[in-house]
């Protein structure tokens, strides 16, 4: 079951909120509860089990902890656990890949199981890494009743692909929350416009740039190849944005305040700028737990570049078991040692600083987009030496083949909102009650632009044009 289904919006949904306020405010954790696990079984039943384990022992752990007083029995404890928490995902996601490369480079016979993935094993799995680490820092207490940190790592709006929460931005709504007809309104709203982001604008983008990148790359030219890098930049940011704007929504409508998840990255200047606002709770996460831990910036210069150095090679690693994402993570950590080192970080005033900046940012980032779509390290090679006009090509088609007369309003409207243009489509705005005649009006005018997305949304998925998001993966 994924958000942009059919079925989710028109049974699950409804029903959910139905159940939900119908039941006295005491018990509508246990509504949450039920439907999230509703929710994940619906998407694949068989690994429910491998989310209720993770469950016990984050509960398990952090009731531990809670008991200890000596420095030394937590951490081994708090060690413990991080180990048990990690093994699910270090199986699932990685054993295959640790050994296909020790068969490829050892020359090692080991038989490579087919393992499926569980649904959102890498998001869960890090909220309850940030809680163990939490209770032990003594940032949180250890919560006693089993219940409530199962809401925390099962909540279903945030289940599949985040934002990652760390529980104690909820905790205090997760004992007790205050829901507002306002705060439902504006949740509709936001899960309207992230549904609109996936359906309308990543769906087409995704059209393209999967017909561009599943061609042999021999029999599509340099501007094509552009091209599909474009249209993978926009599919990624608008199917992501979209899906973190849905959980949010959806996280509004009962009563929690999630975290923003993207800020507008496209915008940025600099790699490290860019950081800071493509999917914040995952880098905010590496922050907290990782990087600070390893020093930060409050060691030397040569320290604080082999923390950053680490902390984006673990931002691939956690991608997938793949060397195009352990590839892509440190290209980013080599940019941002070359902003660190050079200054580039911090462009001028002048206008053409900023233009020379941002140029500079969405090439470097296609380039590592390019690297994240490819199947193989090869794939994505081959991919760049045709960009560059370096690779020898005999195009089966020219670019406006791929790119028809929708695909480049899509386009045009998706660059456009990229740019930032409207950012005054924003909770402080448009999405509150309006104070002027002005606001008004800018407020009949955005219920009327939902309203279309919302039926234009609808249209396209009785089409069966949805696909699943492309986190779903991670």
């Amino acid at each position: 079951m994924i958000f942009s289904s059919l079925f989710f919006l028109s049974v699950f949904l409804p029903a959910t909120i139905l159940l939900y306020y119908l039941c006295p405010s005491g018990k509508r954790n246990y509504v949450l509860l039920l439907a999230s696990v509703v929710f994940y079984a619906w998407g694949d039943a068989r690994f429910l089990w491998v989310i209720l384990l993770s469950i016990l022992i984050n509960y398990t752990g952090a009731l531990a902890l809670s008991q200890l007083e000596k420095t030394a029995h937590r951490k081994l404890v708090l060690s413990l656990f991080i180990v048990l928490d990690l093994t699910p995902l270090l199986y699932f996601k990685y054993f295959n890949f640790v050994l296909d490369n020790l068969n490829d480079c050892f020359g090692f016979d080991f038989t490579i199981r087919k393992i499926l993935l569980p649904l959102g094993i890498s998001f869960y799995t890090f909220q309850g890494l940030s809680y163990l680490v939490d209770v032990y820092r003594k940032n949180v207490a250890a919560q006693r009743n089993p219940f409530k940190i199962s809401l925390y790592i099962i909540l279903f709006p945030q289940l599949i692909a985040g934002p990652i929460l760390k529980y104690h931005d909820i905790e205090r709504e997760i004992e007790k929350r205050n829901e507002t007809v306002d705060h439902f309104i504006y949740g509709i709203r936001r899960f309207t416009l992230g549904l609109g982001k996936k359906v309308i604008l990543a769906n087409s983008l995704g059209y393209i740039a999967d017909q561009i990148f599943s061609t042999p790359v021999e029999l599509i030219g340099t501007p094509t190849a552009w091209g599909g890098a474009l249209a993978y930049s926009l599919q990624l940011f608008y199917d992501f944005s979209g899906y973190s704007d849905m959980a949010i929504g959806l996280g509004a409508m009962f009563g929690f305040h999630f975290m923003e998840n993207f800020n507008d990255p496209y915008t940025s200047l600099s790699i490290t700028e860019f950081w800071r606002r493509w999917h914040i709770s995952l880098s905010t996460w590496f922050r907290d737990y990782l990087y600070i831990p390893l020093g930060g910036n409050r060691v030397s210069k040569g320290r604080n570049l082999f923390n950053l150095l680490v902390v984006f090679l673990a931002t691939g690693i956690w991608h997938g078991a793949e060397w195009t994402f352990v590839v892509w993570g440190l290209f980013h950590g080599f940019l941002i040692l070359f902003e660190k080192i050079s200054g580039f970080s911090k462009p001028g005033n002048s206008l053409f600083s900023r233009l020379l900046h941002r140029v500079y940012l969405l090439f470097m980032v296609m380039i590592a987009w390019v690297i994240f779509r490819s199947d193989s390290l090869h794939d994505s090679f081959l991919y760049l030496q045709n960009m560059f006009g370096l690779l020898e090509t005999e195009p089966m088609h020219s670019v406006s083949f791929y790119y028809t007369n929708w695909g480049i309003f899509i386009s045009a409207v998706a660059i456009l909102f990229a740019t930032g243009m409207f950012r005054g489509l924003d909770e402080k705005t448009l999405l509150v009650k309006p104070d002027s005649d002005t606001q008004t009006y800018s407020f009949l005018l955005f219920n009327a632009f939902c309203l279309f997305v919302l039926f234009f949304s609808f249209v396209l998925l009785a089409g069966k044009t949805y696909n699943p998001f492309i986190y779903f993966r991670f």
